[in-house]
């Protein structure tokens, strides 16, 4: 006869089955209740559930032991469930897993040829608990470094507690912390100091307008601080984790401003997180095209123009206002198949049609900037589509 036992998160009762030869009925006797619940790691990496293992020890007794496992009122996923024997797996053996009708309950058989203490871990994805990672970063006043600092904030409404666990993203150390249901706890994360920031001003030459003094409102420059997800940055030993990033400023007189926030994508370990801090009117880019003339053209029968090269000049100036070293990205497109005939910057090709030159200002200084290119194997049909699609 079964006993009722509290049904929390895992219900366990190990059960001996006997089986008695010579037509004496099976019996089912009850061995131990519901064992103390031991290490309990608790990982957030997984959008669609949190993977939760834990290890329990069990009294088993020589033969088929009964593991029932019960879940009421917690969102555990299920066909997620696995029971992994820790000690003595050369001895103890799992040999099936049923469930039972109508409820959330599996029950697992598992065979030991003598009475044996088993150290067992039960993994499973519970649904109800999640995690919102944000940054704060102070940054000093020449904006050469910042102190980060990085929480992680639990919620935990999936029907179970957690007296104490060790918590983890995927990567990293673990925090050890308490959850119980219903609660929102915000842990520190991490902390660095003087962490190396460089300060970059991005100009792309398909979002921005070319000839900022024709427009009706100021134009800025959207500004970013960039950081290395690297050692010598004082970090690199993870990914850092998607979140919102909220950025302060040291003014110099004993208080901060707020410069700004943004939700950066996950940084993996070698890769840099861009902050967007805002615009900026310290740097003007200004740029024309003064050459865009047809060669090559090839008509069809009808003397259409069905293919031509086209001879295509860029030149323009970059100002920058500030009294110190500014660093300036600029993008610049051109599209479909081409060759470069001669530019005064060096670049670097980010795909077959992008160009990114990373230009070094010195303060109040002012850059000439020239781009000589030829455009071939251009289809009149297509260029007016890629015009259409890429009007500033």
């Amino acid at each position: 006869m079964k006993e009722n036992v509290s049904p929390k998160l895992i219900l366990f009762r190990v059960l001996l089955v006997s089986a008695l030869l010579c037509g004496v009925a099976h019996a089912r006797i009850k061995l131990v209740a519901l064992p103390d619940r031991g290490g309990t790691a608790v990982r957030l990496d997984n959008p669609n559930g949190t993977l939760i293992e834990e290890e329990r020890v069990l009294t088993l007794q020589s033969g088929v032991n009964k593991v029932d496992f019960a879940w009421n009122g917690v969102s555990v996923i299920p066909d997620s469930i696995i029971l992994t024997v820790v000690s003595h797996p050369g001895k103890v053996n799992l040999l099936s897993v049923s469930y039972p009708p109508n409820e959330q309950a599996l029950v697992w058989d598992i065979y030991s040829p003598e009475a044996l203490e088993v150290k067992v871990r039960i993994s499973y994805l519970l649904q109800g608990i999640d995690r919102l990672v944000t940054y704060k970063l102070l940054a000093d006043k020449l904006e050469e470094q910042v102190e980060m600092t990085s929480y992680v904030v639990l919620r935990n409404f999936s029907g179970e507690d957690f007296a104490l666990a060790d918590v983890t993203l995927g990567d990293g150390k673990p925090m050890t912390t308490e959850l119980n249901n219903g609660e929102t706890r915000q842990t520190m994360f991490f902390k660095h100091d003087s962490v190396p920031i460089t300060k970059v001003w991005e100009f792309d030459a398909r979002k921005l307008p070319w000839d900022p003094k024709k427009e009706d409102t100021t134009v800025g420059i959207p500004v970013r601080y960039e950081i290395a997800n690297s050692k010598a940055s004082k970090l690199g030993e993870y990914a850092l984790w998607n979140g919102k990033v909220r950025v302060f400023q040291d003014d110099g007189h004993s208080s901060v401003i707020f410069s700004g926030e943004d939700r950066p994508p996950l940084v993996p370990v070698g890769e840099n997180m861009e902050v967007y801090i805002g615009d900026s009117r310290d740097i003007v880019v200004t740029q024309h095209k003064m050459r865009e003339e047809r060669e090559r053209t090839l008509r069809n029968k009808n003397n259409q123009v069905v293919l031509y090269d086209s001879n295509e000049e860029i030149t323009g100036k970059i100002e920058n206002f500030k009294d110190t070293k500014a660093v300036l990205t600029m993008i610049q497109f051109i599209p479909g198949e081409w060759e470069m005939k001669s530019c005064n910057l060096k670049y670097k090709k980010l795909d077959a049609e992008t160009l990114e030159f990373n230009v070094e200002l010195e303060p109040n200084s002012k850059q000439e900037f020239k781009m000589h290119y030829l455009r071939k194997n251009i289809r009149p049909e297509r260029e007016k589509l890629s015009v259409t699609q890429n009007v500033r």
